[in-house]
């Protein structure tokens, strides 16, 4: 697969460069801005894009700006932004978008654990999502203050489904939640019923159910 990253800092961008490399991805371009990153995208039709939050010049939401504009005129690139902090609005805009498979959010910290983060990204490029811990805590707290779409879940099965937004596999969440993967099954089994998604929608019903957690649609 190929990629292209947007990174404004010159020794992180390195470091994801032998990251994605080590993943097995081509890197068919780097940037540093915002407008780079758009031409990148234009010219190679990457199946991911690496995008920082903030990049110059205003080091304000140039890269999520971007992302969005990448988004609607090339569905076919999946987005993995990054930030330095959580930044609950900017996840928000991303998850918003009409295509919203193959995406992702991870705070920069979450670079350091390879294994993992190299996870994301394959997992991102593969049409799904991997979103920061941190990051579905602040769009869980964000729900709390109005009706809740998911109101048939039961406790246990809200915590199943945030950790499928996280990006984790059934063992990753039997793991995180001391119980057997059999049960974890039943959990998400319950889940697509009581969310509607049917046996037919295959694996997509994973990605479906995950996006109809965070936009709260139903």
């Amino acid at each position: 697969m190929r990629a292209v990253i947007a990174e404004d800092s010159v020794l992180l961008r390195i470091g994801l460069v032998k990251v994605l490399e080590m993943a097995g991805f081509e890197v068919v371009a780097e940037t540093g801005d915002a407008e780079g990153l758009l031409a990148a995208v234009e010219e190679h039709r990457p199946e991911l894009a690496l995008v920082d939050v903030r990049m110059p010049p205003g080091f304000t939401d140039e890269g999520v700006r971007a992302a969005l504009m990448i988004r609607q005129e090339h569905p076919g690139t999946a987005v993995l932004l990054l930030s330095q902090f959580v930044e609950e609005r900017y996840a928000a805009d991303l998850l918003a978008t009409q295509t919203r498979a193959g995406i992702g959010y991870l705070l920069k910290q979450r670079v350091a654990d390879v294994e993992e983060f190299i996870d994301a990204l394959r997992r991102v490029a593969a049409g799904g999502t991997a979103l920061d811990p941190q990051v579905v805590a602040q769009l869980l707290l964000r729900r709390g203050g109005g009706p809740d779409p998911l109101a048939r879940l039961t406790p246990r099965e809200r915590e199943v489904l945030a950790l499928m937004a996280e990006g984790r596999s059934n063992a990753g969440i039997a793991a995180e939640l001391v119980v057997s993967e059999s049960a974890v099954a039943k959990h998400i089994n319950s889940i697509f019923t009581k969310l509607d998604l049917p046996p037919a929608d295959g694996a997509h019903r994973r990605v479906l159910a995950v996006l109809r957690f965070l936009d709260g649609t139903s």
